[in-house]
């Protein structure tokens, strides 16, 4: 008898893994890890990197305004480009655009720590992004395909996304260390013969926790250099791409009878999920300082000293964010294979967090730090739990052919272009927000207020829109097969 492999898997969802299928699930978790390390390493680095290179002080509209930029622009680009990744993923294979991409972002974060400018940090985070948004398509259609038989489909895409909130949690881990051991770490210059291409770094901020935060996204790359010689392509692509039987993919066919409403309705959906995290979530590092016992802790201390408190604190709270997104993502796991009705399975999530999100952020964010510590734990819960259910939903609702183009358009335009777009929304509410007649130190100290009534409208809003198209989601079948 045959022993089964990644390219002849078990029959049973009870069999044990072989070596290939766990280096498989190995490279997905990490891969699905640092994907969300790089992308929430954006609420670290940002609000520092933005003083540091453009000299706006956090409050001002110009400050708010690359905010907007550096949150939406990469998004922007990650989303054209990973539409065109899940298109290659069904056009090359499911291994090879895999590979390159978690290479582009591993590079493109590393990289990163040396700009020298706000342009090239700008750049960087766009081409970051894109190798993101098409990992993770590649990765799912992947997995997809690699584990077949329904159960174990489902049980391993859901635990290898949990790895997702495990990279929230080393990213805020990452960012405190590297607060911490900022001075004692090798200063980042840029080498003398680029300094005339693209400047140099001024000695002063060469020790800024920020750029080592960035850096740290190469870790990725160092174990797929070495399990990449033994990872196998989906053998279903891989079949049907010998046999000359593999359709071409079609954007176009996202939008005939068969698959319109599939696709039109997981579209808004993704953004709605990206619209809390993005325009919500990931605020909170600009609203956490302006806590009370926050203040209370960095009162009397230089101005350097506060902001470094100040994200310390919010480094904290973003690691509990995680901890429940981690948790959430665990349940989810454990509830896909149990709940039939992908419906009921995303309203488990879905509903508790209208109720949530936007009461945290209206009442606790900035008014009381242990509330808002509590708070932050369940929307990172309920919210994160959203984005497995999209892994574990797109395979099943489109064909070999068309899988990576569906589930691209979906997560890029959706999620990462339509969804991301609620950061630029929330701040141009929370300037919106702010009382023009103060003075602009009165300004400053009330933005973050601001910011969090705004989250807590994004918030509101985007969440009741996804509730009413949950009734609209397409059903798919319990055995779908992945064909």
């Amino acid at each position: 008898m045959a022993t089964p492999s990644a390219s002849n898997p078990p029959a049973s969802g009870s069999a044990r893994l072989t070596t290939t299928q766990w280096l498989i699930v190995v490279l997905a978790a990490i891969g699905f890890a640092f994907d969300i390390y790089e992308l929430l390493m954006a609420q670290f680095v940002l609000p520092p990197a933005i003083a540091e290179l453009t000299g706006f002080e956090e409050g001002t509209p110009e400050f708010g305004a690359w905010v907007g930029r550096l949150f939406y622009v990469p998004a922007f680009a990650g989303g054209i480009f990973g539409l065109l990744g899940g298109y290659l993923t069904d056009l090359l294979g499911r291994r090879r655009v895999l590979t390159w991409s978690i290479l582009l972002y591993a590079v493109s974060a590393f990289l990163a720590g040396f700009s020298t400018s706000i342009e090239m940090l700008l750049v960087l985070r766009c081409t970051t992004f894109i190798g993101v948004c098409v990992e993770f398509v590649a990765a799912v259609a992947w997995l997809a395909e690699l584990f077949p038989e329904p159960r174990r489909r489902e049980s391993v895409l859901g635990y290898t996304q949990a790895f997702s909130s495990l990279g929230g949690l080393l990213v805020a881990g990452a960012n405190t260390l590297a607060l911490k051991f900022a001075d004692q770490l090798p200063a980042v210059a840029v080498p003398e013969f680029l300094t005339s291409l693209i400047g140099s770094i001024a000695e002063a901020h060469q020790h800024e926790g920020w750029r080592y935060t960035l850096m740290s996204g190469l870790i990725p790359a160092i174990p797929l250099i070495v399990i990449r010689p033994f990872l196998p392509e989906s053998p279903i692509w891989a079949a049907k791409k010998a046999a000359g039987t593999l359709k071409r993919p079609s954007i176009a066919e996202l939008f005939a009878p068969r698959f319109r409403r599939t696709t039109i309705v997981t579209t808004l959906m993704f953004a709605c999920s990206y619209g809390v995290a993005f325009g919500a979530i990931q605020q909170m590092t600009r609203i956490v300082p302006r806590a009370p016992e926050v203040r209370e802790a960095a009162k009397g201390m230089p101005p350097k000293e506060q902001r470094k408190i100040g994200q310390q604190y919010a480094a904290k709270v973003g690691t509990i964010q995680e901890i429940g997104g981690l948790l959430g993502r665990v349940v989810f796991a454990f509830l896909a294979v149990r709940i039939v009705s992908r419906r009921k399975l995303l309203r488990v999530f879905q509903w508790p967090d209208l109720l949530i999100a936007p009461v945290m952020f209206y009442l606790f964010a900035t008014k009381n730090l242990q509330l808002m510590q509590v708070g932050i734990f369940f929307v990172g819960l309920l919210t994160v739990a959203q984005f497995s259910f999209w892994g574990n939903y797109l395979p099943r609702v489109y064909p070999v052919h068309l899988r990576g183009t569906g589930e691209g358009f979906a997560a890029n335009i959706g999620g990462r272009m339509l969804g991301t777009s609620m950061a630029y929304v929330v701040n141009v509410l929370a300037v919106g927000l702010a009382d023009k007649t103060l003075d602009p130190a009165a300004m400053k100290a009330a933005a973050p207020a601001n910011l969090a009534y705004a989250a807590a409208t994004v918030a509101a809003v985007v969440l009741l829109i996804g509730s009413i198209l949950s009734f609209f989601l397409p059903e798919p079948g319990l055995e779908d097969a992945v064909e």
